[in-house]
């Protein structure tokens, strides 16, 4: 790849910074790798001959990584399965297939770099005015559990019904934290957090307390 001048008829380009130079554009000599960047005309003052295209930087190329990363949706799993109780703890988890690190790679000849994300929390907005905080995907209630039993790292308890709520029920929104972080032609960096999310809602009832006599 090359700058060459265009020829007028073929790009009308701004006058330049002072006088004495010339716009020239980047220009492919042979089939080349295509990639995704985009390479404005640049500025020559006369007398400075175009020399070779530059390379983009590690941090334009981590850009371009972070780019193309694709983190999966959560999955939401509870228990209890159906209405929840109030005062019955509800164990909230999500599908660890998608709690493990994404990547991505943007290269040119030479040279790569990747973008990693990897998630690190989940916050639980759970409909009833309750964030619940949680630095896991959370624990899937096991078979033959005693209901009563409270989650061990990720869970709620809800202290009113939902009667009164849109439909009778909670809409609750889980949101997983990802770090974004990226390495390669001998630099690193971070990039700020991505989130994803998914939502769920919840019946909740009161407890019917039965009585004999």
């Amino acid at each position: 790849m090359s700058l060459v001048r265009p020829r007028p008829q073929d790009v009308a380009l701004a006058q330049g910074p002072g006088t004495g130079g010339a716009w020239y554009v980047y220009q492919c000599s042979g089939q080349g790798q295509r990639d995704a960047l985009y390479r404005a005309p640049v500025w020559i003052p006369d007398g400075q001959a175009p020399g070779a295209a530059p390379l983009p930087s590690p941090e334009e190329l981590a850009e371009q990584a972070r780019s193309q990363l694709r983190l999966p949706s959560p999955v939401i799993g509870s228990s209890p399965a159906g209405t929840q109780l109030v005062q019955l703890p509800t164990w909230l988890w999500l599908d660890r297939a998608m709690w493990r690190p994404q990547s991505a790679t943007a290269s040119v000849p030479g040279v790569s770099v990747t973008a990693t994300a990897t998630p690190t929390s989940v916050s639980w907005a759970m409909g009833d005015g309750s964030t619940v905080p949680c630095a896991g995907p959370g624990t899937p209630f096991p078979a033959h559990g005693d209901p009563r039993a409270a989650s061990p790292d990720c869970g709620h308890t809800y202290q009113r019904s939902s009667a009164g709520a849109p439909g009778e029920r909670f809409p609750a929104v889980a949101t997983v934290s990802w770090r974004i972080t990226w390495s390669g032609a001998g630099a690193s960096g971070t990039f700020p957090d991505m989130t994803t999310s998914a939502a769920a809602s919840f019946r909740v009832a009161e407890a019917q307390a039965l009585g004999t006599g």
